[in-house]
């Protein structure tokens, strides 16, 4: 059975981030909540849970997963950027944009998309997940906590933990969230390419 911890949305408690740090990086699967919907996540070098996210999930191998940073102090490890794509990362985040970046050898490659060498990284404006990040001192790989067969995203704690309570290793309920996922932008070109249109206003990428 997994744990579950109440934590503030706004004022999130540090002992039981500090616990739900300990979890990760003893290899436990966690749900976590974010500014779109929740998601389910792990340590970025733990294969063995990554595995078992797609079992939960129901994912194939070429499932592209997220690297969820707690900034962009993080970008230049995982990524490759030129200036001006780096000017339009910072000004839209933390927010609800899924950006598709070349990836450096710092990523394994079952994170890559493809054939193409890319990974996704997201910066979240969620209190909880930030601070979780920030403990953590480094990446967590996740995705949107979607179940076989479903198309929307769960976003009712008691449920989560009432179907995945068994399946998980951490449950962190911060209170009700939203159902739409996040945009996915790939910024590896010449210019940006709308992959999935979210939350986030793919507008202001948009060449004129």
């Amino acid at each position: 059975m997994s744990q579950y911890y109440q934590i503030h949305p706004e004022n999130p408690q540090k002992r039981l981030v500090g616990h739900a740090v300990e979890i990760i990086q003893r290899g436990g699967v966690v749900i976590f909540p974010t500014d779109t919907s929740y998601s389910i996540g792990c340590h970025i070098g733990d294969k063995a849970s990554l595995a078992r996210i797609r079992q939960i999930r129901g994912l194939d191998e070429k499932h592209l997963f997220t690297l969820i940073c707690k900034d962009l102090s993080e970008l230049g490890l995982y990524a490759r950027v030129d200036n001006q794509a780096f000017r339009q990362l910072k000004a839209h985040t933390p927010g609800p944009f899924t950006f598709l970046l070349e990836a450096t050898k710092e990523v394994p490659r079952r994170l890559h998309n493809g054939k193409r060498k890319q990974v996704g990284m997201r910066v979240p404006q969620n209190q909880i997940c930030l601070d979780l990040l920030a403990a953590l001192g480094e990446p967590m790989v996740a995705s949107t906590l979607i179940l076989p067969g479903e198309s929307l995203p769960m976003n009712e704690p008691w449920e989560i933990r009432e179907r995945l309570e068994h399946q998980v290793d951490l449950i962190i309920d911060g209170g009700y969230v939203g159902i739409e996922q996040s945009t996915v932008i790939d910024m590896s070109g010449t210019a940006p390419e709308l992959i999935r249109q979210g939350v986030g206003d793919f507008s202001d990428f948009a060449p004129v």
